[in-house]
């Protein structure tokens, strides 16, 4: 499996951006994947995740603010971001997970998946 993202860029804070996670070699409807970030000089940090079932689990910074959604072909995960703000800036990773089934605990560990796209870079700034 691949994982490819991209969608980051440079917004100002309160803007939206929505970041895209292609997988090649199989669908995505029978995972988990997640998104997760990375700062500058900081650990790797759980953003928010999605089960086979489709049912969602966010960090409390990303509640209300980000949504993580997959398409109908079930080959692409996605991430909308509203209302970003310059702590959001970050390095993005998806994942995905090839556990039958990830309890809320471990749908929140790095260790827990299997693939990783690269890094797509969000800068939220003036």
């Amino acid at each position: 499996v691949q994982l490819q993202a991209s969608g980051g860029g440079l917004v100002q804070p309160g803007g939206s951006l929505r970041l895209s996670c292609v997988a090649s070699g199989r669908t995505v409807s029978s995972y988990s994947m997640a998104w997760f970030r990375q700062a500058s000089g900081k650990g790797r940090e759980f953003v928010a995740a999605i089960r086979s079932s489709d049912t969602t689990l966010y960090a409390e910074f990303a509640k209300g603010r980000f949504t993580i959604s997959r398409d109908k072909f079930q080959t692409t995960m996605y991430l909308q971001m509203n209302s970003l703000k310059p702590e959001d800036t970050a390095d993005y990773y998806c994942a995905l997970g090839e556990a039958s089934y990830l309890s809320d605990v471990r749908l929140a560990r790095a260790i827990e998946y299997d693939f990783w796209g690269q890094g797509t870079q969000v800068t939220v700034s003036s």
